[in-house]
């Protein structure tokens, strides 16, 4: 079974958020980084990009196929985990740590609460399996 702590929000892309007042961190969760197997490339925007709710604003290439990743809120990006561009792999072993991908200053913070709880979280994946 998956990994998904308690603490976080999800979406049905397989991407989480942890919320800070009007900060989220975005990264995608550890089932959707066991789907694409080992992670060899990661695209990031940059600091200042804005995206509107569920717009790609980067992708992750693993040695299975390359996927798009969505921010499940909108807003500005505030920080880019360069990190994982040197290291790929920590996307595989640390999704939820040093895997994280961006943080965005929320439009709306309000959206996180319509994110997925971990229970529910988990009850989609089951649904879907």
């Amino acid at each position: 079974m998956a990994n998904i702590p308690e603490d976080l929000r999800y979406s049905k892309d397989h991407e989480w958020i942890h919320v800070e007042g009007d900060i989220a961190t975005i990264g995608i969760t550890d089932y959707a980084q066991h789907s694409l197997g080992d992670v060899v490339y990661v695209d990031m925007p940059r600091v200042g990009d804005k995206f509107g709710t569920h717009e790609a604003f980067g992708s992750v290439e693993s040695v299975k196929a390359v996927s798009e990743i969505f921010t499940p809120v909108g807003g500005e990006v505030t920080d880019v985990n360069n990190a994982v561009n040197d290291t790929p792999e920590s996307v595989n072993n640390d999704p939820y740590g040093s895997g994280w991908m961006v943080k965005v200053k929320m439009d709306n913070p309000g959206e996180a609460d319509a994110m997925m709880s971990a229970v529910e979280y988990e009850e989609y994946l089951e649904a879907s399996a």
